[in-house]
């Protein structure tokens, strides 16, 4: 069984990790509407990334006994006037969730719960991609951004986006 404080901040990051592919997707609608579908693409992978990592999480604490609390997602409430503000965004919020990885990541430390601390290695991982990621679209964007044509490459580029699971290691060799 979990230490109580390790299970509520793992149950914590799975909903914030349900949120994260609610905002993904509304990023996704933005550039649909604003005609960049390759953008939007890129964002539905995001979006089911997001829900890889919250089942996961979910998965783990079955595994270890615990009761999984689903709590209602916000409904994302920014508006942008521009895809690199979108785009900027995405990166704040990478970060905001690599903050919470890491606090999960010591109350699991502080209780010695190794176990805890090395599922949670593959999303400490994945955050530094997903900074990464968000940084280099974000170059991108200011790069090419201003020209219709190489705008036009860039969203083609981002719709050969190919989904890949992820695995955290939970799965069980029953």
């Amino acid at each position: 069984m979990l230490d109580k404080k390790v299970a509520g901040l793992l149950n914590e990051q799975l909903n914030k990790e349900f949120y994260s592919a609610y905002l993904y997707l509304d990023f996704a609608n933005w550039f649909e509407d604003a005609g960049l579908a390759g953008f939007a693409h890129w964002y539905e992978v995001q979006a089911q990334e997001e829900l890889d990592h919250a089942l996961a999480i979910r998965t783990y604490l079955c595994d270890s006994g615990c009761r999984v609390r689903l709590d209602a997602i916000a409904r994302p409430d920014k508006t942008f006037e521009a895809a690199l503000m979108v785009l900027e965004a995405g990166l704040a919020h990478e970060r905001y969730i690599s903050a919470s990885i890491n606090e999960v990541y010591a109350g699991a430390s502080e209780v010695k719960d190794f176990r805890t601390m090395q599922f949670l290695d593959a999303f400490v991982k994945e955050q530094g991609e997903e900074e990464k990621n968000a940084e280099d679209l974000i170059k991108k964007m200011k790069l090419f951004g201003g020209d219709a044509r190489s705008l036009y490459l860039l969203d083609k580029d981002l719709a050969a986006r190919v989904y890949a699971p992820f695995n955290a290691g939970t799965e069980t060799n029953a």
